[in-house]
């Protein structure tokens, strides 16, 4: 009788996001705590800015009541216009330039941030019809933005942001009454 390996069946294959992305943090953005965002890297240097897992917009039961790319009179990350192979047209962003703002139906205003230098790629139009992607599937299609940073900048970007595990352990260290 010939051996058969066995495979388990049950074990799930890594997501997309796990294979083909790094996780990068950026905790308690511009002094708030738990205000915390997830830059999804992808190996060809395209950045996925979402809500980290511990974000206060993902606790607690919350509904979204409207998300805002308004900036301000002037800008509008909807009017967003990127052209041609090298993505020219693209609004530049800071590390700390405004997404959006999103607003729960408890009255709470949150402004998402870019977290990284690049290129603005293109905001994510479904979750303003769509608002509960955003907390059903925050690291996929409730995603905030797509940032491209500059080739010669795209190895330092991380330079401002946790790892994984690092964040954990911030999170961990966090007085309980900040925890999810």
């Amino acid at each position: 009788m010939d051996c058969v390996e066995q495979t388990d069946t049950n074990a799930e294959a890594p997501s997309v996001i796990d294979r083909y992305f790094t996780r990068w943090y950026r905790a308690d953005m511009k002094g708030k705590p738990c205000e915390d965002h997830c830059i999804l890297q992808h190996s060809n240097r395209i950045c996925v800015v979402t809500l980290a897992e511990t974000h206060p917009i993902l606790q607690d039961g919350r509904t979204i009541k409207s998300i805002n790319y308004q900036i301000s009179n002037g800008c509008s990350r909807l009017n967003n216009k990127v052209s041609g192979k090298s993505k020219r047209g693209g609004q530049f962003l800071t590390d700390f330039a405004p997404l959006c703002r999103i607003t729960c139906s408890d009255e709470t205003e949150y402004t998402i941030y870019s977290c990284i230098r690049g290129r603005l790629l293109e905001v994510n139009e479904n979750i303003l019809e769509t608002p509960d992607l955003l907390l059903e599937k925050p690291s996929t299609e409730g995603y905030i933005a797509v940032i491209l940073p500059k080739f010669e900048e795209s190895k330092s970007i991380t330079e401002n942001l946790l790892t994984q595990e690092e964040f954990e352990k911030r999170v961990s260290e966090r007085p309980r009454s900040q925890r999810s």
